[in-house]
């Protein structure tokens, strides 16, 4: 039923793989504190959205907690709270998630409720209207706000026609048609066992792991896993400016990245960090905030996407500074395309990304995201131990050669939403 992962030299879980109810699940079993958290995910999420109907899988996902089997909403909170016990779902643009964090001994009501959820979801008319409700307030929010309408364009612009494009929490529009028998078709194309990923952490045993899972998930649909469409390539689609009255522009640029199994993920991570995601010492921070004071911060790191990673950063900055920032932005671009990083910046890199390392897992329900999320990068059992050793191995040519390889400042695409002068 379950076997542990051999120990490796650097940071180390003792992860173990449990396997029930069809399905293998990744443990870090931990009884520090009686409490533990389970994640789950499957492919889907947004992509499954039909075209016009967006927000159709991620409105599915919040009526989960709002009612299910014999509970209606108020009664499934109550049964929640009188325990203690956190459960969520949620959808992304690629992907539907569920999970829980509860004291070990509730662990029983937990999966009896996440179960019922994901069985019995009641989608009550009063509830759908209340999420549809909060989904709208949410979705106008974002268009409000230069940054929102930013990343709408940004995603659109790279990947027109396909769900990548779209916005996976819905739109106004989307949002006020969707009716409860679309839901419920959502949710059943969803959920079922096939293709489920685990992941648990905390204060539980394999044993009492593997009950939980056969009662949570043994009794779910067989299905089958979802037809994504292929994420296309990238587009480049140099500058699109959003008209926004605004006395700021926010910006978001980015280019293509590489898939996540890709030898030269963790190498480009590194390359990135030193560029633009390592705060007040990165370079971009320090030539667009520290030497010229064009705005308060800048960064940009991997999105993974369809398992694929996305360069994506962003800027705000006042509109008449946005053309130098922008041009600073690209020229920095260009000479760590050029020339790579100093040794210094590649040991101060190695050094934040390895010292982090055990913060990224603090507690149990960052330790079975952090689970899953590899799970769903399609890492092996032994990947997070070799981490730090691989992180070590890198050499200031090999981040030279990455850098080359995943930087192109001539295809850097950006989208800017305000009132830019100069563009």
């Amino acid at each position: 039923m379950s076997g542990a992962s051999p120990p490796r030299p650097g940071f180390a879980l003792p992860i173990q793989e449990v396997r029930a109810a069809g399905l293998t699940a990744w443990l870090v079993e931990d009884h520090a504190i009686p409490v533990m958290a389970l994640s789950w995910s499957w492919r889907g999420g947004a992509a499954l959205d039909p075209a016009g109907a967006e927000g159709t899988v991620a409105m599915a996902a919040a009526l989960l907690t709002e009612g299910a089997g014999p509970l209606a909403a108020t009664a499934f909170a109550d049964a929640l709270r009188d325990q203690a016990i956190g459960l969520n779902f949620g959808a992304d643009r690629d992907g539907f998630e569920g999970g829980f964090r509860a004291l070990s001994d509730a662990l029983p009501d937990a999966v009896r409720l996440a179960r019922l959820a994901m069985a019995e979801p009641r989608l009550d008319p009063e509830a759908v209207e209340r999420v549809r409700a909060r989904a709208i307030a949410a979705a106008k929010r974002s268009l409000e706000t230069p940054r929102g309408q930013a990343g709408r364009a940004f995603w659109a612009s790279a990947y027109p026609g396909h769900p990548a494009s779209r916005q996976s929490g819905g739109t106004p529009e989307s949002l006020a048609d969707i009716g409860i028998p679309a839901l419920r078709t959502a949710l059943e194309r969803q959920i079922h066992r096939h293709g489920l990923l685990v992941a648990a952490a905390g204060a539980i045993t394999p044993a009492r792991l593997a009950e939980a899972m056969e009662e949570l998930f043994a009794g779910l649909p067989a299905g089958a896993p979802p037809v994504l469409p292929p994420l296309p390539s990238f587009r480049d689609f140099g500058r699109v400016v959003v008209p926004v009255a605004s006395p700021q522009s926010s910006v978001v640029f980015g280019q293509d990245g590489l898939a996540a199994e890709d030898p030269d993920w963790e190498a480009a991570q590194v390359a990135l960090r030193i560029l633009a995601g390592g705060g007040f010492t990165s370079r971009l921070m320090q030539a667009v905030r520290e030497q010229r004071g064009l705005a308060y911060g800048i960064g940009a790191g991997l999105s993974v996407l369809f398992r694929h990673g996305v360069i994506l950063g962003t800027v705000a900055t006042e509109n008449a500074r946005v053309a130098e920032t922008l041009a600073v932005t690209r020229e920095e671009w260009a000479r760590m395309a050029a020339t790579g990083a100093t040794a210094a910046e590649l040991a101060d890199a190695v050094a934040f990304l390895t010292g982090s390392l055990p913060l990224q897992f603090a507690d149990t329900r960052r330790t079975a995201e952090g689970l899953l999320a590899m799970r769903q990068n399609g890492r092996p059992i032994g990947w997070l131990a070799g981490r730090p050793e691989r992180l070590r191995a890198l050499t200031t040519a090999r981040i030279a050669a990455v850098s080359a390889r995943l930087l192109k400042p001539e295809a850097l695409a950006t989208v800017v939403a305000g009132e830019p002068v100069g563009l």
